[in-house]
């Protein structure tokens, strides 16, 4: 389970965020919520929390100032601001916490899954569970699948999964179509992907779309807008901000360094 601190002074958003947080993410996450930035440090420290998603405006304390306080006790909590503020001091401050994203009010569902899948593979990797919990998944495979009629050698399945997302990227898939299309549970596939590929489904298609990206922009008679969406982004905004973050560099400045090369 992740923990996760979510702090916001309204008890409507509050109810809001942690219902779509449970629903994308169900037996994935234990919630806590703080209702100021007060609060949300000590529910951060007496709960050690992988993951903060902040509001920034809130009474006492704000939440870039709990964000410093909670990156002073922890340098890798992964850090999320969700907020009505689209201010540019504000985002630099964000910046300046080292904060995994700055999504606005009221959050696009995609944006928000998007960055706690990459907050979990954080968690994941500094927590240093992962090679005992591959081990786990992998005896979990051997023991509820080796007699069972839809065993796959671990190389079928990784060849199949590839296959089906490199068909299907320009269009908008799940882990759930995927896990249909090969005829496993969402719950189950959701573990084998991980053990399988060392990431998320999630984490694992953007970067197969921002690959695909790449070589799109390496054409300069193509809009960018339209590489966008043949890559499998329908938002362009979106397209924008999951490339910066995946490459560190937007896609214009991208395609200025390959073409001037």
């Amino acid at each position: 389970m992740y923990r996760v601190l979510i702090a916001d002074d309204e008890p409507i958003e509050r109810q809001v965020i942690s219902k779509k947080i449970n629903s994308f993410f169900p037996e994935q996450v234990e919630i806590y919520v703080a209702k100021n930035g007060v609060e949300a440090v000590e529910l951060f420290k007496n709960n050690n929390c992988q993951i903060a998603l902040l509001d920034i405006s809130m009474p006492g304390k704000s939440g870039l100032e709990a964000a410093e306080e909670i990156r002073r006790l922890d340098q890798v909590c992964s850090i999320i601001f969700l907020t009505a503020f689209d201010e540019f001091s504000y985002a630099k401050k964000a910046i300046g916490v080292k904060a995994l994203d700055y999504l606005l009010k009221p959050g696009a569902d995609e944006d928000i899954i998007a960055a706690f899948e990459e907050a979990f593979s954080i968690a994941d990797k500094n927590s240093g569970i992962d090679k005992v919990r591959n081990t786990l998944v992998e005896e979990e495979i051997d023991m509820s699948m080796a007699d069972g009629p839809n065993y796959k050698r671990s190389s079928v399945i990784v060849k199949e999964t590839k296959n089906y997302i490199d068909e299907h990227y320009k269009e908008d898939i799940s882990l759930q179509d995927v896990a249909g299309v090969l005829g496993y549970s969402e719950v189950y596939f959701c573990k084998l992907f991980k053990e399988k590929f060392g990431k998320s489904f999630i984490v694992y298609l953007n970067e197969l779309r921002i690959e695909k990206a790449k070589k799109f922009l390496a054409n300069p008679d193509i809009n960018i807008k339209d590489i966008g969406f043949i890559s499998g982004y329908r938002d362009p905004n979106y397209f924008a901000r999951v490339f910066k973050r995946v490459t560190g560099m937007t896609p214009s400045d991208y395609r200025n360094g390959v073409i001037g090369q």
